[in-house]
């Protein structure tokens, strides 16, 4: 795997945990009881993207590390995939 790939790998694995943390401990203005003028009332009261950017982080070095494990280790590969036998 080139650095190339292992860098798509990981910024797609880092955006897609990051969408999935970010509903986490979700509390809106109108929960808090304090709508800031000029918002929706569905907007977050605290964000906390710092905190939420730093675990997406640490999850996503692991899944990725993870992942590049199975390419580069040979465990699945494109004759695995083939199931209709049409990669040949």
């Amino acid at each position: 795997m080139t650095i190339t790939a292992a860098l798509v790998v990981f910024a797609v694995t880092w955006f897609m945990v990051f969408f999935i943390v970010l509903p986490i401990r979700f509390r809106s203005q109108a929960d808090a009881g304090a709508i800031v003028p000029g918002t929706p009332a569905s907007a977050p009261a605290e964000a906390m993207i710092k905190i939420k950017a730093q675990i997406t982080t640490a999850i996503a070095v692991v899944l990725s590390g993870l992942i590049y494990w199975i390419i580069t280790s040979g465990l699945i590969t494109i004759d695995n995939m083939d199931v209709f036998g049409i990669m040949k």
